[in-house]
């Protein structure tokens, strides 16, 4: 007759470490969520405790915890008890994730970050740069990029809807966890206002919300963080290479010389606060036909134009990256949460070539401290 083997806790833990956190992206045994665990036989009763008692995404990861252990040789009954960390347990988690620094600082400042920065404006509003914008990072994320978008528009925020972000962020201990969208880690005011309700913040108050954006919001590794800015060169806009130096500056226009003017002035910031400008985008460029032919309803030679000038102001080749066509499904898609970059039209097209230029940036070590010492 042969002998079943005794299921152990070491074989649960080992299991549960497959099982990960949906907004941390970290196994739930790396972040201590695994509590007690009893077995009778093959029954397995878990405790995991949740970062919040609220947490949105608790059914998640109980269904996780459910098939994984149920799949798991020896288990014939599985019984999962949500319960949430203590001020202690959460105070350690937000220590381990800082990896040990009780205070936070802005990741994407220091010297030996890897993360590309790219704080995407415009000369004026209606020019679809939050279009642009959540777009370009779900097609990054698309291509296999780990990505982060801060909606730095506190004003006029509409991330959170363009990129279908359906829950509050949870905080642990002061530390922010960005809901994820579409594989997007996203931050916005308008995940902490009411509807409707308008936000009438002045200079100092606007710095501190996009410092706190940066600093105590867990992003975790990322290739490429996107801030969208409000239009024009206010408070914000100088705000930006305060906090972080090397942010390069992406610029979104129309084919209409009249907006291209005054996008000239979003880019020629760069001059004064020593930033570089990556390139020109030209938004709502021409609305194809069934013919293949192309109807410029706005005028033409906008992008070109912003372009050819900062490159002459700037004294470096600034491109014209893209130019996005009139598209409905890129209008439908920001009102119901659903990029259209996921999808295959025109415009997706453009943006996903776009990301793909991009998304290019060697995460390359030169100049960088390496913390060996030869012997």
């Amino acid at each position: 007759m042969a002998c079943m083997s005794i299921l152990t806790e070491e074989q649960v833990r080992e299991a549960l470490s497959s099982v990960i956190d949906p907004e941390i992206q970290r196994p739930i045994t790396e972040l201590n969520m695994v509590g007690d665990i009893e077995i009778d036989g093959g029954n397995v009763i878990v405790n995991i405790l949740l970062t919040t008692a609220g947490c949105p995404l608790k059914h998640t990861i109980n269904e996780q915890v459910e098939n994984t252990l149920s799949n798991l040789e020896g288990v014939t009954g599985v019984r999962v008890i949500m319960g949430a960390m203590n001020e202690e347990q959460r105070k350690a988690l937000r220590e381990q994730l800082n990896g040990g620094v009780e205070e936070r600082e802005i990741p994407f400042a220091q010297p030996g970050s890897l993360t590309r920065v790219i704080a995407v404006t415009s000369g004026k509003g209606g020019v679809g740069k939050s279009s642009v914008t959540a777009n370009l990072a779900t097609a990054m994320a698309k291509q296999g990029l780990k990505v982060g978008v801060v909606d730095a528009d506190i004003y006029g925020f509409s991330i959170p809807r363009m990129m279908g972000v359906e829950h509050e962020p949870q905080v642990i201990d002061g530390m922010i966890i960005p809901p994820i969208a579409n594989g997007v880690k996203v931050m916005s005011i308008g995940m902490f206002v009411p509807d409707g309700q308008a936000v009438v913040w002045r200079g100092p108050m606007l710095h501190r919300a996009i410092q706190q954006f940066l600093a105590d919001v867990f992003w975790g590794d990322l290739d490429v963080l996107l801030l969208d800015l409000p239009p024009g060169t206010g408070d914000v806009a100088i705000s930006i290479p305060q906090l972080l130096p090397t942010a390069e500056i992406l610029v979104v226009t129309t084919p209409q010389l009249a907006a291209a003017e005054v996008a000239e002035r979003a880019g020629s910031i760069a001059g004064q606060t020593r930033q570089r400008v990556v390139g020109v985008v030209e938004n709502m460029s021409y609305l194809p036909q069934p013919d293949g032919t192309h109807l410029n309803l706005f005028g033409e030679g906008g992008g070109s134009t912003v372009a050819a000038r900062l490159s002459s102001a700037l004294g470096y080749e600034v491109p014209l990256l893209a130019q996005i066509p009139l598209d409905v499904d890129l209008r439908e898609g920001g009102d119901e949460g659903k990029p259209v970059a996921l999808s295959e039209s025109p415009a997706s097209t453009v943006l996903n070539d776009l990301a793909a230029k991009l998304g290019k940036h060697a995460r390359g070590l030169a100049g960088r401290q390496l913390g060996v010492t030869p012997k």
